[in-house]
């Protein structure tokens, strides 16, 4: 419930008591291009207030709803790079925020572009199989 309770301080809270938790993560991904798209935007027209508030957005969702979501127990190897890699999408923002660098945000959107259609594509999968079963 941690990955809900992040996406919901995101407003947007439409679906998210009726959604699987491997919905919610993928609903997490969503969140985090829209706050970075809307970073970018607000970045090119020189909007300083909305480029951070949008840049905290993206880092609350990666911090607290992606990171957070991270079991490392069960993840093993897998979680434990997936935290590596959250922390550095974190650390992009970070310095895309200090720096007006949106090739930062860029970077931040693929990587999490990249996990985040592979995490779809398992649940696809997943679906699949349990609907042939």
């Amino acid at each position: 419930m941690r990955g809900a309770a992040a996406y919901g301080r995101v407003s947007v809270e439409s679906n998210v008591l009726s959604a699987s938790p491997h919905q919610l993560i993928s609903m997490l991904f969503d969140g985090a291009q829209a706050a970075i798209k809307a970073a970018k935007l607000h970045m090119a027209n020189g909007n300083v207030a909305e480029k951070g508030k949008a840049i905290s957005k993206a880092m609350d969702i990666v911090n607290s709803g992606l990171l957070a979501a991270l079991d490392k127990e069960k993840g093993g190897e897998l979680a434990e790079r997936l935290e590596g890699i959250y922390n550095y999408v974190s650390n992009l923002l970070i310095q895309a925020n200090l720096r007006n660098d949106t090739a930062k945000l860029d970077e931040a959107a693929e990587l999490l572009q990249n996990i985040g259609s592979a995490w779809k594509e398992i649940g696809q999968q997943a679906a699949s199989a349990k609907q042939g079963g």
